[in-house]
Formats: C-alpha cells, sequence, structure tokens
C-alpha cells in the first residue's frame, strides 16, 4: 500500500492539472443576446474576428505577433524583437481594454431596450460610442501595424511577405 501511494498522489495531481486546463479553455457562454459566444469570447480574450488588421496586411504592413512568430526566419535583431514585442503587448492590452468596453456598452444597449427606457437621444448616444470604441480599436490595430512595419527592412518585409504567401 504505502509503494503505490505516491503513484496514487500523482495521478490525482495529473488529473487535478489536466482539468484545470480544460475548464481554462472552455467557451463562457455570452450573457447577451446581441453577441454570440464566439463574438464574446474573442473580445474577451482580443482576438480580431472582425478582420480590422486586413487594411494593413494586405498591403504588407504585417501585426506584431505575427512577426515575431517568424523572427528566425526575417532575422529579427534583438532590439528589432524587443521593440516589437512592445508593440505586440502593447496591442494585447489594448484589445482586452476595448473588449470589455465594448461588452459593457453592448450590455447597457441591451439593458435599455429590455426595460423600455430607450429614447432618440440615449440611441444615438450609446450607438455612437460603439462606432468610436470599434474606431479606437481598429485604429490601435492599424497603428501596431504601421510601427511593426517601420522597424523592419525592406529585405524583411520582402521575406515575411514571401513567408505569408507559401503559408
Amino acid at each position: 500500500m504505502l509503494k503505490s501511494l505516491p503513484v496514487l498522489i500523482l495521478i490525482f495531481i495529473c488529473t487535478t492539472a489536466n482539468a484545470q486546463t480544460s475548464a481554462d479553455t472552455t467557451v463562457k457562454r455570452s450573457p447577451l443576446k446581441t453577441l454570440s459566444n464566439e463574438q464574446y469570447n474573442a473580445l474577451l480574450k482580443g482576438d480580431d474576428i472582425y478582420g480590422m488588421s486586413l487594411a494593413a496586411e494586405l498591403n504588407h504592413y504585417p501585426l506584431p505577433d505575427k512577426v515575431i512568430k517568424l523572427k528566425k526566419e526575417i532575422n529579427l535583431t534583438p532590439v528589432q524583437l524587443t521593440k516589437i514585442s512592445a508593440i505586440a503587448k502593447e496591442l494585447h492590452r489594448k484589445k482586452l481594454e476595448m473588449g470589455l468596453i465594448i461588452i459593457n456598452n453592448e450590455k447597457t444597449i441591451d439593458s435599455l431596450f429590455r426595460i423600455n427606457k430607450f429614447d432618440n437621444g440615449s440611441l444615438i448616444f450609446y450607438a455612437n460610442r460603439y462606432g468610436l470604441y470599434q474606431g479606437e480599436l481598429r485604429n490601435a490595430i492599424l497603428q501596431a501595424c504601421l510601427a511593426t512595419r517601420n522597424l523592419l527592412s525592406l529585405q524583411q518585409v520582402n521575406k515575411y511577405v514571401a513567408l505569408q504567401k507559401a503559408n
């Protein structure tokens, strides 16, 4: 019995760790009728499911995360990697911040309609705020692409583009 105790403890620890990992990756149900589970979770995680970076990416202004993934292939210098990593970190922070703000604004809109307390002025105010928040998010994404491109040499951009086409 004493010899099997460490094995049982190890199995318990592995099972507990596996259960926690599974719980962390589960999709949260959207509490809002107006946001699908996919949209809600994307906003919470800072994922861009609306293609807000496409104008930049299609014109060879890459997202910082994508450049970092190809750092060896495009020969990023340590200084470039440090600067692009800082851009990526700030962009992710901004995406999380704006995601929560967009969710809260959507909650307000949903709530005001649900309790029948909307008037034209309130509707204009909250609808315009929604557009403002999405615009602020898109600006942050595009600014990150611009800053990333400005840190790359022409050869690195060309190598990045060639690698993207190969995938």
